[in-house]
This record gives C-alpha cells, structure tokens and sequence, in this order.
C-alpha cells in the first residue's frame, strides 16, 4: 500500500515561484517511477514531469521544460516540484503519482502511463 501527500501549492503572481512537495510511504523500494500532473476543470490531464527513482532521470512536458525541476530525496521518502517563472496558464491543481515499477521510456510514462496510486492534489493559481 503506497500513500502520497502534496502540499506546497497556493497563489502567486506570473514570474514568481512555488515548490510542490509530495511525501510518500508504503511499499517503495528503489525501482519506482514518479510523476506529477496537473489538471483544470474541463481539461485533460497533463503529465508535467517524471522522475526515475533509480537514477534520478528526468523527463517534462515541453511547456514547462527550462521552468520547473522535479527532483527527490531517496532517505526523506519526498519529491519536490520546483516551479519558477510561472505563468497564469500554468494555474491547476497538481497531483504527485507513482508507480513500485521501473518507468521504462520516459515519455511514455509521461504521456501515456496509467499510475496506480495518487496523491490528493494541491492548488497552484497564477495570477497576471
């Protein structure tokens, strides 16, 4: 049984910066694939970024790449979600995922990939 928590969301201006946090616990050895997505109400959701747990391998979304860093820290059981220069459309509420399996192609997971468990989610709103 895997649980995740986000937090770290809230309100910002265009060009500031936020940091998502995503604690998670349960069966998580160090074959995992972890990802966030964000999604606004009558929208698709979106794959922003994917991490191989493993080897810290990053792939993102074309629309954040340059902007946001998604990195994790094995021992404290947490992945962040870095997130400067923000812009109005990047407002959503974002959710961490994971999987106890490797992510094989990056983009794939990304894009594609049907995660098993899910955090609560947590609020980003960018104001112009």
């Amino acid at each position: 049984h895997v649980q995740l928590v986000e937090s770290g969301g809230g309100s910002v201006q265009a060009g500031g910066s936020l940091r998502l946090s995503c604690a998670y616990s349960g069966d998580i050895y160090d074959s995992y694939c972890m990802a966030w997505f964000r999604q606004t109400p009558g929208k698709e959701r979106e794959g922003v970024a994917v991490i191989e747990g493993a080897d810290g391998t990053t792939t993102y979304a074309d629309s954040v790449k340059g902007r946001f860093t998604f990195s994790h820290d094995a021992v404290k059981h947490a992945a962040y979600l870095q997130m400067d220069s923000l812009k109005p459309e990047d407002s959503a509420m974002y959710y961490c995922a994971l999987d106890s399996t490797y992510c094989g192609d990056m983009r794939t997971s990304l894009e594609v990939r049907d995660f098993r468990n899910w955090g609560q989610g947590t609020q980003v709103t960018v104001s112009s």
